[in-house]
């Protein structure tokens, strides 16, 4: 299974890079390959200042060796090997009226002194990030999650929704990261869902991402905005890094995996502001957005 999601990933990368560049017209991607001393490593591709990307990234990788200490004290094992494989992106676009997207499809072993698997599980998920809300952009990218999930189970949307929501949620400022999509883990082999089950509900998701996300970019990569909407921008750009530092369980696990700290972090946008109580207006576009951050919506 590993090699197999390992090679669909690869190839994975491959389309979502080159349907980006196409979108954004002047920017490619710069690719890093990168090793891992511990074992394995990474195909990491950047992408910066371009007409409609302001950064990105879309990077693979496939580590393994033995579970650091402290990962074995979160997954409650004793000294065993692992490997993790699996493709991260995130996309911040210029133009505040084009929404932040973050997506991550992995997957990972367990395995015993003998090398035979004692535990293996799916993740991932995608959502989406708007700085001004657009409610038909909304119900279009959860409806592309949904029709995905409901190809292999009903309950899947609305479960792996409600978990995105509760996910992607900075407590500290009590409201959501975004707008949420799906959020999935430790997609185990069980009575209804084999392995090769699970292969083919992550893949078909993670398949239908650029189905979500690019008719969003085409739709708004060229409305007008102003100084103050890009400050608005700005700020909610900080709320992001809030998160990924403080609450991101992937980049604990790289961090903690000895990962590579530049593809770890690539996540983080190049211009943020934490301006010192700010509040926007009220009856506001900005206040509509954060409305919705304080109270989860249903889409669909």
């Amino acid at each position: 299974m590993k090699d197999k999601f390992y090679q669909y990933i690869q190839n994975l990368q491959d389309q979502i890079t080159s349907k980006l560049e196409s979108i954004d017209g002047q920017a490619t991607f710069q690719e890093d390959l990168w090793t891992r001393p511990e074992g394995g490593g990474g195909r990491t591709r950047v992408i910066e200042n371009g007409n409609v990307f302001e950064k990105g990234g879309v990077n693979i990788s496939g580590v393994h060796g033995k579970l650091p200490k402290s990962m074995q004290a979160y997954f409650k094992v004793g000294d065993v090997d692992f490997f993790a494989c699996g493709l991260s992106l995130v996309l911040h676009p210029k133009n505040p009226m084009v929404p932040t997207v973050h997506a991550n499809w992995r997957y990972f072993e367990m395995y015993d002194k003998t090398g035979d698997i004692i535990d293996s599980w799916f993740g991932g998920g995608q959502d989406l990030t708007p700085y001004y809300l657009f409610d038909e952009d909304a119900v279009h990218f959860h409806q592309t999650c949904k029709t995905a999930c409901d190809n292999h189970n009903p309950e899947f949307y609305p479960n792996y929704k409600k978990r995105c929501d509760e996910y992607f949620y900075n407590a500290h400022r009590n409201e959501g990261r975004g707008i949420g999509g799906l959020f999935f883990d430790y997609c185990k082999a069980t009575d209804d869902m084999t392995m090769e089950n699970w292969y083919d509900f992550v893949t078909e998701v993670s398949d239908s991402f650029l189905e979500a996300y690019a008719p969003l970019v085409e739709r708004r990569k060229d409305l007008p905005y102003n100084t103050a909407q890009r400050d608005w921008q700005e700020i909610r750009r900080g709320r992001y890094v809030e998160f990924n530092l403080v609450h991101d369980k992937g980049t604990l696990f790289g961090l903690k995996t000895n990962g590579r700290i530049e593809s770890i972090l690539m996540s983080l946008p190049p211009h943020v502001q934490w301006v010192y109580d700010h509040h926007p207006e009220p009856g506001s576009e900005e206040e509509k957005l954060i409305k919705i951050l304080q109270q989860p919506k249903k889409w669909i």
